[in-house]
Formats: structure tokens, C-alpha cells, sequence
């Protein structure tokens, strides 16, 4: 148990000295009694420890594909000219550092950077050199951060808004004392609620899993490590509704007898931190958390904070148990579900903030509200996360059954052409499929549509993708770290205008591969997104091709490792 506190160990000397030091090293594994190297291994596992003096300042560049377009390079630009910088270093008088990081959960305002992961939004070149300027006389970076607000752009009618209405603390959690846990499952059951971090598996299943385990310690964990490039809804919740999310938690272990809660809160969202802790803490003087919590004998639970250090594979459920429990986050071979074997090695839920704070609002209004909501598969609302090409990025509190082009409508895209849901790891959509309905019946979403206009180079949409993956990949099994790397070398192929059909074909094989082999999301959605492109925007990539007769190169046969000599006098010729 000790080993778990180790995140938190290299938190306090990252914010403290910087980097992590040798010394550090040395420090916590006296402390811990955790061998230097397995620190050193989780150490450079996660992007946001260093090795190496930063600076008094770090700066974190998003480079998602959002940002690409909205002016990524000409804002890294604009940072590395007025620190004297170059991005990946620290400048000459140890004042700055700059880094490129993974989406920040900021893509609805866009370009985004985190500076000691304060936030700054809508950045220009302007603004870029007030900042510096403003950090060089000294000035405090907390103040002059952009006080982060959600774009809440569109909630349904009020007798059919979920989660953006009114919020009364302890509205569902006051039900609990009247209520049996069984009575919970089958309120959630009858909601037909799923999970709503992407893999749409039932809640009140896994809820029940759980409250069979005979394990005598039980966990709940609140996913809040929301790293899909294009998402931001579990931001939004726990900015404005963070008490929904403690509700959920403290429903979950009701039914289940958890006596502990963690919620793993992701680096980039740090600055929500005082907002959570000023939650959790009205909820212990409110008598919601701790012993006998909500009034209910022998209902003892509480709840802490875990700090994420950027790891996009520590969404996967067993990846982020193995983080809190001061691990590298690398997904667990899939033997036993987290309800069976999760955390310190006991039943443990883990359900995204969304998820959590559905669950809270269904024991508060009760399944007839519900009831005209939706579809018959899908009751109630969904939150998507909006941005791209569109003129109103934000959060869209949609009810199941909405089209993709009444999103379209209400967002204002801007030639909409190409359409990525529920992020990277999602689906892309054509022109052909815009009045697709968004629900289990027909077409599911995590929680985020980027739009792209015709304007836009799918090319260069998915080499950020794959870029993406190959870089977040923890490379810990074959095919996701072979394959991520062969699909990257693929779209260069694309860019250079030396792709072949035998190339795309490779694609959709390598994506097979992937998908039946890969341990975890990460590998086995990593090429879903390339093969469905090659697919629905055949008139693109038939452009972007060249005839295999054409090839002027040399084949290159791996298994023999000899030239192909008849194809080099012919091309010779």
C-alpha cells in the first residue's frame, strides 16, 4: 500500500524542484522501500516528470488536430521567439521551458497552452507576448491564467435537461437511507444506463458484479483522466457539477460496500482541483462522506484525489488502477475483470465522471422522468463535446436520437465534409451519413464530434491521429507498438505521394491485426479510424494513390533480403 503513494511522492518534487532529481529518487525509495529503478521506470513513463532542470515556467503546447488548424505553429512560434526557447528545452537563464503535449481538454478554444498548468485559451501572438511579458516583471501566474469556464452551447427543453439543471447537494444521496441497493440496480437498469467513457458496457451489471464480490474491501473509481483528443465533457461536470460526480461515487458504494473512493483526476485538469477539494469537503461537514455517511449505519466512506502525470493509456480501467497503486500505467492482460480483481487486488468499479453523475441524477429524478427521454435503446441525454469547424465549439447536452446534422445545425459548422466521433480511437463519418441518429439503435459517441471542413486535408488530420497513438502507445505489447509505427509510416507514404493500393490494403490488415492482438483500446482502436477513411472517402484517396506498374522503386523482399533484379532492369529501362 505503501507503493501507492508514488505518484504523489513525485508530484511534490516535480512542482517543487522542477524535475526529479537523483536525490529524489533516492529520497522516496527509502521512503517507500521501492527499488530506485522501478521509480526510474515509472518516472519516465509519464510525459509531465522530467529528468532534467526545467524551468521556472513550464510551457505545454497542445499540438492536437484542433490546434493544427486553429494555429498551433505560429502560437509555438510565438512562445519560443519571446522566451528565447526552443521547444523540448529550457532557455538560456533556466526561466522557461517549453514542451509539446497531447490535447489538454481545451479544443472548444483553442490555441491552448498550460503553464505550470494554469490554463490560457485563445491565444494570438499578441497575447503570447503579454504573458511573457507579464511572467518576466514578476508577475503572479494564477492571476493572470484564464479563469477556465465551460461553453455550455445548448441544453434540451428544462423537463428534459439532465445535467445542466438545477443542482440541490445531496439530492440523490438523501434518497439513499430510504432505499435498498437493490432498489438502485433496478432504477439504473431500468434506465438501461451504460457506461459513457466509450465502451457502453451496463452500469448496473457492473454495479452488481461487484456487490456479489466477496471481498470484504471494495473501491470506486471516478475516471476523470479524460484524454481523447476532442473531449471535454467530464471537464465541464466536475467544473460545474462536481458534486454529481461525489454522488454517483457514494451511490456506487452503497450498493457495492465500498469503503474507499479515488478519483483520478488527469494532469491537464489540475486547475479543478480546488474546485473538487472544496466539494469533498462540504460533503464531510454536510455528514455525505465518512463514517455513517448520509445517516445510514455502518456506511462508512470517503473519497481522495489522485493526480494523473500524463499517460493517455491510463484511461484503460486496469492501466489506471495499476497508476494509483504506483505503478507504470500499462494496461493488465485482461484474466479478470477490475469487479473481480481490481485495486490492491480487490473488487473495484471504475466509471468515467459522465457515467457517475447519470447514475446520481437517476436516484434524484427517478426513472419516470426518464421516460419519454430518448430512444427506446438510449434514455435520456448525452453530453458531446463540439469543435472544429464549426462556429459554436462548446458542450452540447443532446437527447439520445438527435441527427449528426442537427448538431451540425446547432454548432453552425462551416462546410461540414468530414466528421470524427468520439475522438481518434471513434469512427469518421461522410457527406452520405449526416442524418445518422446519435444512439445504441444507430450511431454511438463517446462524447466528441470534431468537425472538418472540405478545406481540410484528411491526410493531415490522420497523421495526427496516428502520430497520437504511436506516441502515447506504452509499447508494452507487439502489435500496438509495431503496428502504430507501420501505420505512421504508411501516411508518409501518403504525404509523399508514394502510397499504393497494396498500401491502403496493408492498412486495413494491419488494423485486424491490431484489433484482435492488442492488449488494450489504445492498439486495438488505433487504426480503426485510417481503414473506416480509406472507405468512406474513396474519391480522396483514389487521388492520392499511385498505380503499383508506376512504382519506379526497388522491391525489397524482407524474407529473402535479396533485390527484386527483374523489376530493377525493368525499371531501368
Amino acid at each position: 500500500m505503501k507503493r501507492s503513494k508514488l505518484l504523489t511522492c513525485l508530484w511534490e518534487f516535480q512542482q517543487s524542484d522542477g524535475y526529479i532529481s537523483d536525490k529524489a529518487i533516492a529520497e522516496i525509495s527509502q521512503k517507500l522501500k521501492v527499488s530506485k529503478i522501478e521509480i526510474e521506470g515509472v518516472v519516465t513513463f509519464y510525459h509531465f516528470f522530467h529528468r532534467q532542470p526545467t524551468g521556472k515556467y513550464i510551457i505545454y503546447l497542445n499540438n492536437s488536430i484542433i490546434s493544427e488548424h486553429k494555429g498551433f505553429s505560429t502560437i509555438k512560434a510565438s512562445f519560443e521567439k519571446e522566451t528565447n526557447c526552443t521547444c523540448g528545452q529550457t532557455n538560456y537563464n533556466g526561466m522557461f521551458s517549453i514542451f509539446e503535449t497531447a490535447c489538454i481538454g481545451l479544443s472548444d478554444q483553442e490555441p491552448a497552452a498550460l503553464i505550470n498548468f494554469f490554463p490560457f485559451t485563445n491565444l494570438t501572438p499578441a497575447k503570447v507576448k503579454l504573458i511573457i511579458e507579464q511572467l518576466k516583471s514578476g508577475a503572479d501566474l494564477k492571476a493572470i491564467s484564464d479563469k477556465y469556464s465551460s461553453k455550455i452551447q445548448f441544453t434540451p427543453p428544462e423537463d428534459k435537461t439532465v445535467f445542466f439543471r438545477a443542482y440541490n447537494i445531496g439530492a440523490a444521496i438523501k434518497k439513499l437511507k430510504d432505499t435498498s441497493p437493490q432498489e438502485v440496480l433496478n432504477n439504473l437498469k431500468n434506465i438501461k444506463l451504460a457506461g459513457r467513457g466509450g465502451a457502453f458496457f451496463p452500469t448496473a451489471l457492473k454495479w452488481e458484479h461487484s456487490q456479489k464480490s466477496p471481498h470484504k474491501t471494495k473501491y470506486i473509481i471516478c475516471n476523470a483522466d479524460e484524454g481523447e483528443p476532442g473531449t471535454f465533457k467530464d471537464k465541464a461536470l466536475l467544473n460545474n457539477l462536481p458534486g454529481l460526480a461525489l454522488e454517483g461515487m457514494i451511490t456506487a458504494a452503497f450498493v457495492t460496500g465500498a469503503q474507499k473512493g479515488y478519483i483520478y483526476l488527469r494532469a491537464e485538469y489540475s486547475y479543478l482541483i480546488p474546485i473538487i477539494e472544496a466539494t469533498i469537503h462540504k460533503f464531510y461537514q454536510n455528514g455525505y462522506l465518512g463514517k455513517n455517511c448520509c445517516g445510514i449505519e455502518s456506511f462508512n466512506f470517503d473519497i481522495d484525489i489522485q493526480l494523473g502525470a500524463g499517460a493517455y493509456v491510463c484511461g484503460a480501467e486496469s492501466a489506471l488502477i495499476e497508476s494509483i497503486e504506483g505503478k507504470r500505467g500499462i494496461p493488465r492482460i485482461r484474466k479478470y475483470f477490475p469487479t473481480e480483481y481490481g485495486l490492491f487486488g480487490r473488487s473495484t468499479i471504475v466509471n468515467n465522471v459522465e457515467t457517475l453523475v447519470m447514475a446520481a441524477r437517476i436516484i434524484e429524478l427517478e426513472p419516470a422522468f426518464f421516460k419519454n427521454i430518448g430512444t427506446n435503446k438510449s434514455k435520456g441525454t448525452k453530453l458531446l463535446s463540439v469543435s472544429g469547424d464549426v462556429a459554436k465549439p462548446g458542450i452540447y447536452e443532446i437527447e439520445w436520437g438527435i441527427s449528426v446534422n442537427e448538431i451540425l445545425h446547432k454548432s453552425q459548422a462551416t462546410s461540414p465534409y468530414y466528421i470524427q466521433l468520439s475522438g481518434p480511437s471513434g469512427e469518421c463519418i461522410n457527406k452520405s451519413e449526416f442524418e445518422r441518429q446519435i444512439c445504441k439503435e444507430d450511431l454511438l459517441c463517446g462524447g466528441s464530434i470534431m468537425v472538418f471542413s472540405k478545406s481540410r486535408s484528411i491526410i493531415q488530420i490522420l497523421e495526427n491521429f496516428i502520430t497520437f497513438f504511436k506516441t502515447e502507445s506504452c509499447g508494452n505489447c507487439t502489435p500496438c507498438r509495431a503496428g502504430t509505427q507501420i501505420l505512421h509510416e504508411k501516411i508518409k507514404k501518403l504525404k509523399k505521394g508514394l502510397c499504393t493500393k497494396k498500401d491502403l490494403e496493408d492498412v486495413k490488415q494491419w488494423g485486424q491485426i491490431m484489433r484482435l492482438t492488442s492488449k488494450c483500446g489504445l492498439g486495438q482502436y488505433a487504426a480503426q479510424t485510417f481503414a473506416m477513411a480509406i472507405e468512406k472517402f474513396p474519391e480522396y484517396f483514389n487521388l492520392k494513390i499511385i498505380d503499383e506498374s508506376d512504382n519506379k522503386f526497388v522491391e525489397f523482399d524482407m524474407e529473402t533480403a535479396v533485390f527484386d533484379y527483374d523489376l530493377l532492369i525493368k525499371n531501368s529501362q
